[in-house]
């Protein structure tokens, strides 16, 4: 216990950078509870290294808390914004994307007769613009059931 007393700054600091790993490595900045209160707990500690504040229980749990709050206040936002930020699927890249094959049949946005096996379902294949037999074609969008595809040539 005298080892704590000893180096309580720096056991304040490594308990706000644990925090922090804590929060980015095992939920992912998926909430941002200990992360602020990572924050506020090393800057705690950092301010009892500098001697700005006497290094004690009560001024830390004092100034840990206030400075929770305040990182809470000013970041909650700008993090949230990133967090939400919206993903564009039109230009998303699948491992369907890399799939090319030959036409057995012609193919329509709404035909039906032509599948294509791939990882042991059969996909039915549809086309914006009309494909004739035997043309080689590549995915570019796929649905629940359905792989769209444009010719390569």
């Amino acid at each position: 216990m005298d080892l704590i007393h000893s180096y309580f700054p720096q056991v304040l600091m490594a308990l706000g950078i644990v925090l922090l790993i804590i929060e980015i490595a095992v939920f992912g900045f998926s909430t941002f509870l200990l992360f602020f209160m990572g924050l506020g707990v090393f800057f705690t500690g950092l301010s009892m290294q500098f001697n700005l504040l006497e290094a004690n229980i009560h001024n830390a749990i004092w100034l840990g808390g206030v400075l929770t709050c305040i990182f809470a206040l000013i970041l909650w936002r700008p993090l949230k914004h990133l967090q939400n930020k919206p993903v564009d699927k039109e230009h998303q890249r699948t491992d369907f994307a890399q799939i090319t094959f030959v036409l057995t049949d012609d193919v329509n946005s709404s035909s039906d007769t032509v599948l294509h096996a791939y990882s042991g379902i059969n996909w039915k294949v549809r086309s914006q613009q009309p494909l004739s037999k035997g043309q080689t074609v590549s995915v570019v969008k796929q649905d629940v059931g359905v792989l769209w595809v444009e010719s390569v040539d």
